[in-house]
């Protein structure tokens, strides 16, 4: 009699498994090597019709592995079974080429074996091992699936009749019933009781029952087969047989076997499609554990080798980029800051005053940082010498008087990144010393609006302008809107001089629940002079912004850093500073300096870049502050614009607003009482 020849299975794929594995790697797995459950399906067999001989051609035996292959359990359709599997994927390519593939299939051979001979489970006759690398910088994914089951000694042989259609052995009505049974159950394996016209479907597990009867000859062994070959059934019915012969090895020298096919009621006057046999078999040697094979060959050879799916070519660029641009972030959290919350980073709404050189550069360094929105003002256009300052602009930009900057910016961040939300606004801040005139009052105001309502629509801005007073309206409204119960939003200020810079955050209002009760000053706190007009009457030197090259890239990304030290913080915005003298490594780590996992989150960092060194600045909130006092934003709240347009136009309203006219008399007349001594 012929040898049975079992069709291999053939695994198959979708895209959404190497997508769904590429998240898991990056934000679960990480490092870690350890065995997983992963999960597939399999269906009927299928075939397809060949329109010129009118013939069915038989479609592949094929395991399908999806999206939710990680999920437990895994939902299937009817007339499919679920088919779970060791899943191991090794962090290099050198792993995988030299892993031990042997011992870790024998160890799923042996699972399967201990499951047979132990507790009667056919639940793991069907588990597979998959062996993956992924490489996540190309997105290429080598694996290679085994299928492991047990080699019969003698081997299995069909009755000369062969296979044939089930219909040539049971009745309509007996495969009606069994396929209305499937239907509302599928199972991987089942037995078959024959009763006259009637057939009943019972679990496999009740073959005690059965084959202990006098009559197994009533009793089909069938299970759910994912061959559409009419002379070779299935991969899942080798580890079958096995399991019948292992556990009753008097009873299935010969086994009636239903290979069941039929995902539906045939019509039309078509045939049923399931295929019937008798199989036949030696006793071999009882609860010995046979050998098993199951590696699958590479399609493109036939021979035993992994194989390789390459997603880049199929895959949406600007999706790609939006993968590849948290890559470096993400490896972040294998090793070195496990609790980095980087969502949190992503999430956070960035506006930039000031779209010049330390705007383009805290933007490319947000961009790195993961943060996907971003929001330039700027009134200026690019000019000649920006592009080799300013890296968000090139020699095209400048021509025909130039482009916007704060547009032009945000274009180019778009061209780097397609995936970030970038919008740029040419918009003039009115600043104090610089009267607004009456033909520009309207237009002002419409910009202050406008500007009130980026600043209700970020979580953190960023004063990058170039002068001192252009400042001002911006730290004012940082204060207003961070209200006593809500504070939120985040004011970093970045300043350059010729090799110095100053980074710093503003200090926001305390809630009432807070144990910290002193406030942190804004950029305006350390000064007892109002600011005023810096722009007018200046040689070019003073006029534009002389600064060693490498200085605003340094207080730029400090500047980002900061930020993002702030939102990994518990307290937030709130965060203390670090206690003076903060500034050694063993201090940086230690809990009693921050608690932020970035390390300190300081108030001030004034740097020196002529001594290479920064210097960690605390200073508290002065309630004569221009700025931030409670004095001005009570007024700012109250009268809105009209408190804007006073302090642009009337010289001295700001210090007597804050009372700093009064100290200024108080400086003045302590000067005059002072008896000065003459040297003769």
């Amino acid at each position: 009699m012929p040898v049975v020849q079992f069709a291999p299975f053939s695994s198959l794929v979708q895209p959404g498994f190497w997508h769904e594995l590429t998240r898991l790697k990056i934000d679960v797995l990480r490092l870690s090597d350890e065995s997983l459950t992963v999960s597939g399906s399999y269906s009927v067999g299928r075939s397809v019709r060949d329109r010129e001989t009118g013939h069915d051609v038989a479609l592949g035996c094929n395991l399908v592995l999806g999206a939710a292959a990680f999920e437990q359990p895994l939902q299937v359709p009817p007339m499919s079974v679920a088919m779970h599997g060791v899943f191991k994927n090794y962090n290099t390519i050198e792993e995988f080429k030299t892993a031990d593939k042997a011992t870790t299939f024998n160890n799923v051979a042996n699972d399967i074996w201990q499951s047979i001979v132990e507790s009667k489970d056919t639940s793991k006759l069907t588990q597979f091992l998959l062996l993956t690398f992924s490489d996540l910088k190309k997105y290429q994914y080598y694996y290679w699936f085994a299928f492991p089951a047990f080699v019969a000694k003698p081997p299995w042989e069909i009755s000369t009749e062969g296979w044939k259609a089930a219909d040539h052995e049971l009745n309509a009505s007996q495969l009606s019933s069994i396929f209305e049974s499937l239907h509302a159950q599928t199972k991987p394996f089942f037995l078959v009781n024959l009763t006259g016209d009637a057939a009943e479907v019972h679990s496999i597990e009740r073959a005690d029952t059965y084959f202990a009867s006098d009559a197994p000859d009533s009793i089909i062994v069938g299970f759910l087969d994912p061959s559409a070959s009419p002379d070779n059934p299935g991969w899942p019915l080798r580890n079958l047989l096995m399991y019948l012969q292992t556990l009753y090895p008097s009873k299935t020298s010969s086994i009636r076997v239903l290979c069941w096919r039929d995902g539906e009621l045939p019509v039309g006057g078509r045939s049923w499609k399931s295929r019937f046999g008798i199989v036949t078999g030696g006793a071999g040697q009882p609860n010995a554990k046979p050998t098993a094979v199951g590696w699958e060959r590479h399609p493109a050879t036939n021979k035993l080798a992994a194989r390789m799916a390459d997603l880049a070519p199929m895959m949406d660029p600007t999706r790609l980029a939006d993968q590849a641009v948290d890559l470096n972030l993400k490896l972040m959290r294998w090793r070195i800051i496990p609790s980095l919350d980087l969502e949190k980073v992503a999430r956070t709404r960035c506006l930039l005053l000031g779209a010049g050189t330390l705007g383009c550069y805290v933007a490319r360094t947000l961009m790195g940082w993961g943060v996907r929105t971003i929001t330039l003002v700027d009134s200026s256009r690019v000019s000649f010498s920006n592009p080799v300052r300013q890296p968000l602009f090139d020699f095209e930009d400048c021509l025909n008087g130039g482009k916007p900057k704060a547009a032009c910016a945000a274009e180019h961040l778009k061209k780097i990144f397609p995936g970030i939300n970038a919008t740029g606004y040419n918009l003039l801040i009115p600043m104090p010393g610089h009267p607004i005139p009456v033909s520009s009052t309207e237009q002002t105001k419409e910009d202050v609006a406008l500007l009130e309502k980026l600043f209700d629509e970020h979580d953190a801005v960023f004063l990058l302008m170039d002068s001192r007073e252009s400042r001002w309206l911006p730290t004012v409204l940082g204060a207003a809107k961070n209200k006593v119960e809500f504070s939120r939003l985040i004011v970093l200020n970045a300043a350059l001089g010729f090799d110095t810079y100053l980074v710093m955050r503003h200090g926001a209002r305390a809630p009432a629940s807070s144990s910290n009760s002193q406030r942190l000053g804004c950029y305006y706190c350390n000064d007892i002079v109002a600011p005023a007009d810096s722009l007018t009457d200046r040689t070019l030197d003073q006029m534009c912004t002389v600064t060693r090259p490498g200085l605003a890239p340094i207080a730029a990304s400090t500047a980002v850093e900061l930020m993002v030290s702030l939102l990994q913080h518990p307290d937030g915005v709130h965060a203390p500073p670090p206690p003076p003298q903060s500034a050694t490594a063993n201090d940086i780590g230690s809990e009693s300096a921050s608690n932020s996992v970035l390390g300190l989150v300081p108030h001030q960092l004034r740097g020196f870049l002529a001594q290479f060194r920064a210097l960690l600045v605390t200073g508290a909130a002065f309630d004569g502050c221009t700025g931030c006092s409670e004095a001005v934003i009570k007024v700012y709240e109250k009268e809105g614009f009209a408190m804007i347009q006073r302090a642009c136009n009337e010289t001295g309203y700001l210090e007597t607003l804050t009372g700093l006219d009064k100290l200024h008399m108080e400086g003045d007349a302590a000067l005059e009482s002072v008896d000065w001594e003459e040297d003769e």
